[in-house]
């Protein structure tokens, strides 16, 4: 059984995707970030970061529980413990890495940040607005172009890069983007849409 500590945020929902994806049994404790709750001694115990999602793992390989934070590793832990959606071969293998890196290091911070100087910010900051838009909007090009070539972010199988980037992408309203402008990330994402377990997931907790 595993623990999963979550919101409904891009983020979160990565995980809870990956969960149901493998097929593993798990249970889920709402962590309410938006009163403060991330920030509880027990939840820190296991999240030092006070970032969700987190999990802990109650059938280790060592056989004890183990308590994971970071959402990305926590896919490429969870890959790794079923053999699911992560390639063993060498070239498939670090191209899921770097599409995985990619979401980590590019998409997930420019577009939260464009979520927030949209969104939550109690000042309109145009200059901020302006920035994290055409960075966002560079982004999905890159991916747009990627996807030409390719059915999914690492090559023509779905991986946990895929996992890790769709709950992002369902945030495009928030972003002021219209998917139809990038033809190839809207094949993506509609295809990604419809899998059972990714429906199931995003409405995790």
């Amino acid at each position: 059984m595993i623990d999963l500590y979550t919101w409904s945020t891009p983020n979160g929902r990565k995980v809870s995707i990956m969960l149901e994806e493998v097929g593993l049994a798990y249970r889920v404790f709402a962590v309410d970030i938006t009163k403060g709750e991330q920030h509880a001694p027990d939840f820190l115990a296991i999240s030092p970061n006070n970032k969700i999602p987190a999990i802990v793992d109650h059938d280790a390989a060592d056989g004890e529980a183990f308590p994971m934070f970071e959402s990305g590793a926590i896919l490429i832990y969870l890959a790794e413990k079923t053999g699911r959606l992560f390639p063993s071969g060498f070239r498939p293998r670090h191209a899921v890495l770097q599409w995985l890196m990619f979401q980590m290091g590019n998409v997930g911070p420019f577009f939260g940040q464009l979520h927030h100087f949209r969104r939550f910010a109690p000042e309109k900051v145009p200059y901020a607005i302006e920035r994290y838009t055409k960075e966002t909007r560079r982004l999905y090009g890159v991916m747009d172009k990627r996807l030409a070539d390719t059915a999914y972010l690492a090559g023509n199988d779905y991986t946990i890069a895929d996992v890790a980037t769709y709950p992002w992408a369902a945030r495009h309203p928030w972003q002021g983007v219209e998917l139809e402008e990038f033809p190839n990330v809207k094949r993506w994402f509609d295809v990604i849409g419809e899998r059972p377990a990714v429906k199931a997931g995003y409405d995790v907790p």
